[in-house]
């Protein structure tokens, strides 16, 4: 067996015969790691091998192969069935990525244990059997075709996997596998590469789904080489603030489904619950009218929502005037003061601006920059706005309301929630139909009619 060194680059993967300071690949500097790798593994001595019928694969014409829809595997979670496409795909391989401690394993751990009729394994190679089994004690659930394995070498786990026979594998995490067949620390980009493939190997041929709990680095993005994310079938990213309730799992890419779907838990003492309504939990029920709060109606995906932006404009104290905003972009805030300085006549360059979107959410949806506004102007005139009065439209740089997509969605949305009436750009008339909504659609067409029919 030949045994070599080779330099990797722990960014992106990058592999190099000899130490560079600048990786060539990501352009990142003393990125470069030394690992022993061990070359030419002979095929027999591969992890995970089944017998093929006819030994090699043949080639097929395109219009002789069956497009046969996939029997997915529903869980009890809707939301995860969701954000998956329509359910657990047989022989997939999904990757979950998020910051520690955000809940990854215990909404697998979870979902396992809902599982009733379905065997299967999950593989802790980061936590001992008796840190699970608290953790699934607090979440108060039982389940007899549930069995656990605390083990990070690849080959014990496929020993164990082919005695079983599990219909469903959990691994926790892929960063704490090693193979035998490579010389370098687990958590390595060899190391991460090689189990990874042979997880994708053994989930391919067995048409057993397996799950892989993956960590991150600082910058959000998931460890490891990047042909990691293009190895797996799925990529979803569970993502939350540590100081709220609520988790958000996203989808980024799916090959069997859209990458449009996001689901939403929120934390509890017992595990995640799934929040079938979030409208509901991300306006808060207040009873006085105040100013500076306007209420928007976005889509996250294919999903409609409503949020609550809240707006502060006050005297600047200092000569710069401050511009603070959290879950906004603040460069579209600037654009939009600046709409209104030009179109509106309005001295905002002497106030300090202070925007928030409430729940502790990030909202990237252009659709919600007339509630952005309209939450401005409320607390500029100290005016509040009617609680039973949401927005849906983009305010362009001419000061004119652009249309948006899905407003028919918005619309049914705002109208399940008891709105009363919601602001539209009249450019949406075009390709919907408001007479079948029993809320009141007001089309408005620039950032002045706004003002003079609200205030």
């Amino acid at each position: 067996m030949k045994i070599k060194s080779a330099f990797f680059c722990q960014n992106c993967g990058y592999e190099s015969a000899k130490w560079t300071g600048k990786c060539p690949s990501c352009n990142q500097w003393n990125t470069f790691v030394e690992e022993k790798i061990q070359k030419d593994v002979p095929l027999r001595n591969q992890s995970w091998q089944t017998e093929k019928e006819n030994g090699r694969n043949n080639i097929v014409n395109l219009s002789e192969v069956s497009a046969v829809e996939e029997e997915r595997l529903l869980t009890p979670d809707v939301e995860l069935n969701r954000v998956l496409g329509g359910g657990i795909v047989p022989g997939s391989l999904v990757l979950v990525g998020g910051e520690p401690g955000i809940g990854k394993s215990t909404l697998f751990l979870q979902n396992a244990l809902q599982l009733k009729n379905i065997t299967t394994l999950y593989v802790s190679g980061e936590e001992s059997a008796t840190q699970v089994k608290m953790r699934a004690d607090r979440l108060q659930a039982t389940n007899d075709q549930f069995y656990l394995l605390t083990e990070t070498n690849t080959q014990t786990i496929f020993q164990e996997i082919k005695k079983l026979r599990p219909q469903l594998v959990v691994i926790d995490s892929i960063q704490t596998l090693q193979s035998p067949f490579i010389e370098s620390a687990p958590g390595s980009v060899s190391q991460i590469r090689e189990t990874a493939a042979e997880m994708q190997r053994f989930a391919k041929e067995s048409h057993v789904p397996v799950f892989l709990i993956g960590h991150i680095t600082k910058d959000g993005s998931i460890a490891g080489p990047k042909i990691l994310e293009h190895m797996v079938d799925t990529v979803l990213q569970f993502e939350g603030d540590q100081h709220y309730a609520y988790r958000i799992l996203r989808t980024i890419k799916n090959r069997f489904g859209s990458t449009a779907e996001l689901g939403i838990y929120e934390m509890t003492g017992t595990g995640l619950r799934q929040v079938t309504n979030p409208s509901e939990i991300l306006i808060s029920q207040r009873e006085d009218l105040l100013s500076g709060v306007a209420i928007a109606s976005t889509m996250e995906g294919m999903r409609p929502m409503l949020i609550e932006v809240q707006a502060l404009v006050t005297q600047s104290v200092y000569g710069t005037p401050q511009r603070t905003v959290t879950g906004f972009d603040l460069r579209r805030l600037q654009l939009l003061l600046a709409v209104l300085e030009k179109r509106g006549g309005f001295h905002f360059g002497v106030k300090d601006v202070f925007l928030n979107i409430a729940g502790g959410i990030r909202a990237e949806d252009p659709a919600i920059d007339l509630a952005v506004l309209c939450a401005l102007l409320s607390s500029y005139e100290d005016i509040a706005i009617a609680n039973k009065i949401c927005f849906a439209g983009e305010v362009g740089l001419s000061g004119e309301i652009r249309a948006v997509n899905r407003i028919e969605q918005r619309i049914a949305e705002a109208e399940k929630l008891g709105f009363e009436k919601i602001f539209v750009s009249r450019y949406n008339k075009k390709g919907a139909d408001f007479s079948k909504f029993n809320i009141e659609v007001i089309p408005v067409g620039r950032v002045d009619e706004v003002y003079s029919r609200l205030f």
